[in-house]
């Protein structure tokens, strides 16, 4: 049996009635499904197929023969996850303590195609982010082994420039030679796009509901529209009403993938913790805070690291100070929050207001003013490079008088 190259392999141990429409989906999606009927059959098809990445096992036919199927996905050292069908009945009976991957997910029936294609997608990437490519030959080949970062901006609380820090990196970023993805995730009050000047920008759900009407499957780097500066820019949606097909675990898989084609991938979040926001926050690599220095900000941010806490996610988070130069000292606001400031972002004044006014950028229309430059180095914090020097200046009279940059 060979291998398809660049095509993750997915095993799947399902009735046939729902093998069939589960394999042409995951093969629409660019995987290489494969239908196995037992335990024994999984056990030696494993031992010729080394680029295997999910196995998706029925749970409520033969649980002796899943769970010997479960077993043979981390025999050998194989380290696959599994994705296990279940009806909630039955999975009320499981004895969920028995030792398998880390990553294992449980699907409760009924399900779609669609829900098993979403759950996948985000199981390959993330066994792929952890290096657990079962092979070096796969994981040099393909575009699954490639991965940007997922960078979200929030606060639980509006009105601290949320989607100023968002425009103005992703712009910093696109200056500094990056791919860009920026997606508006705030389903409520968004207007990246017209931020940018950007008019009549599709929308994610336009693409979705496109697609069950029998349109094109799309990634979010295909459905994203291109900004002048060849940033790329998707608003989840253009209408706060009827946002239901954005399911948050879809939503977040996509955002996932979406890394195979952008270095850094921006979500500007609407400040809720609505289910959407925490299944995008999970997924993130890096959760950025922005927080301007008055009371009700720094209250948001300090009952938003209790939260992080609970949900295991506080060493993602990092302050952005916004408005940095307004009387309250960095490390108070650090002391305040518990979290440390990776950047400061002065106040723009009326150029922030001029850059709006015009759908434009600070990089744009003020590259050498202070406030751009502090976004620069915001830039340079998220791709972890570096700060640069500063130029040396000119002695005049026996002081420092510095160059401009």
């Amino acid at each position: 049996m060979t291998t398809t190259l660049g095509r993750p392999a997915i095993l799947l141990m399902l009735p046939p009635a729902e093998c069939v429409p589960v394999a042409d989906e995951l093969r629409r999606a660019g995987f290489d499904p494969i239908a196995v009927r037992d335990s024994t059959e999984m056990e030696a098809l494993l031992l010729t197929r080394r680029d295997v990445r999910v196995g998706v096992l029925d749970v409520d036919g033969d649980q002796d023969d899943a769970a010997e199927a479960w077993s043979h996905l981390q025999a050998a050292g194989r380290k696959i996850a599994a994705l296990l069908v279940v009806s909630t009945a039955t999975l009320d009976r499981l004895d969920l303590s028995a030792a398998g991957h880390e990553d294992d997910e449980y699907l409760t029936r009924p399900y779609s195609a669609e829900s098993i294609r979403w759950r996948v997608e985000a199981m390959v990437i993330r066994a792929n982010t952890a290096g657990d490519v079962a092979g070096d030959a796969f994981a040099a080949e393909g575009d699954w082994s490639q991965r940007g970062q997922l960078v979200a901006v929030f606060n639980p609380k509006g009105g601290v420039g949320k989607t100023t820090v968002s425009v103005n990196l992703a712009a910093a970023l696109v200056a500094r030679g990056k791919r860009v993805l920026l997606v508006d995730a705030d389903t409520v009050t968004g207007h990246v796009p017209s931020s940018l000047g950007m008019d009549a920008v599709p929308s994610l759900i336009d693409a979705w509901q496109d697609e069950l009407d029998g349109g094109p499957i799309l990634s979010f780097d295909e459905q994203a529209s291109v900004h002048s500066t060849g940033l790329k820019v998707l608003p989840l949606t253009s209408s706060p009403i009827h946002t239901e097909i954005l399911d948050p675990e879809r939503v977040a898989a996509a955002l996932t993938q979406a890394r195979r084609s952008a270095d850094i991938v921006i979500v500007d979040l609407h400040p809720s913790y609505s289910p959407l926001n925490r299944a995008v926050l999970d997924a993130a690599d890096r959760i950025l805070v922005p927080v301007t220095p008055d009371l009700p900000a720094i209250r948001a941010a300090v009952k938003l690291v209790d939260v992080a806490e609970e949900l295991g996610m506080r060493d993602r988070l990092g302050l952005v100070i916004n408005r940095a130069n307004s009387g309250v000292s960095v490390a108070d606001l650090e002391r305040t929050t518990g979290l440390p400031a990776i950047a400061q972002i002065r106040s723009g004044g009326m150029l922030m207001v001029k850059a709006v006014n015009e759908g434009r950028t600070l990089v744009d229309i003020a590259p050498r003013e202070k406030i751009t430059r502090d976004f620069l180095a915001l830039a340079d914090t998220v791709l972890g490079v570096s700060p640069k020097p500063a130029r040396a200046g000119l002695r005049l009279f026996g002081r420092q008088v510095a160059r401009r940059a």
